[in-house]
């Protein structure tokens, strides 16, 4: 059974999978108290469903974008799992989660998370082999730098306020925006990444695991 982790935002999430069902998932908003709440989270999720951490025998966490404090909470919860329980452990872009919901398209899509200071991480990604697949920068800007780079149809997903959510609809010939539920990051999602990278022999070393912070005016590329 593998348990996934997401603390990339306020918005936390867990996810126990066995790769043929989810046993259980939480999402819920927190107020700054991502190290108070995860352990116990996880914890209740686990005797909730019957399960106990030697039953686990994976584990997938967000790498971010993110918040620097919320990213580092969720890692060094997981690595010391992996650690503990001596098994293997699996990053997964905190984007490709959104993205991975959405269904096939030829149009481009721009995964979004909040990034603090009323600005956007911001990944865009095209359909391709019968997937999402990551394509051009990775950056942070604003709802309104996001749209004024909008100049054809494009789907747009993600975590956004209605402030954000407004601004971007109104390039509404080009800007197709998902639904806030459609958009949510699902940690059950992540589990399912996570679980297929593990059959395909990709874990990660949870020692040199690292996350990924975006800066304003830094741009990662593909």
């Amino acid at each position: 059974m593998l348990l996934a982790v997401d603390t990339s935002t306020p918005t936390l999430g867990l996810a126990l999978y066995d790769g043929n069902r989810v046993h259980a998932e939480m999402i819920w908003q927190s107020r700054a108290r991502h190290t108070v709440e995860l352990a116990p989270s996880a914890e209740r999720m686990l005797k909730q469903s019957g399960a106990a951490p030697t039953d686990l025998t994976g584990l997938a966490v967000t790498i971010g974008p993110g918040s620097f404090t919320s990213l580092r909470v969720g890692l060094a919860f997981i690595k010391g799992l992996a650690l503990a329980l001596k098994i293997p452990v699996v990053g997964i872009p905190s984007l490709d989660i959104v993205a991975a919901i959405q269904p096939p398209s030829e149009l481009p899509l721009a995964a979004v998370l909040p990034a603090g200071r009323t600005r956007l991480a911001v990944c865009w990604y095209h359909y391709t082999e019968n997937e999402w697949q990551f394509s051009g920068n990775m950056k942070v800007q604003t709802a309104q730098e996001l749209s004024d780079e909008i100049h054809t149809a494009s789907i747009i997903c993600g975590e956004m306020t209605g402030e954000e959510r407004q601004i971007l609809s109104r390039k509404w010939k080009n800007a197709h925006l998902v639904s806030p539920a459609a958009g949510m990051r699902r940690p059950s999602v992540l589990a399912e990444l996570g679980w297929k990278k593990l059959e395909a022999g990709a874990a990660d070393d949870p020692v040199t695991l690292a996350p990924i912070y975006l800066h304003v005016n830094e741009v990662i590329p593909s």
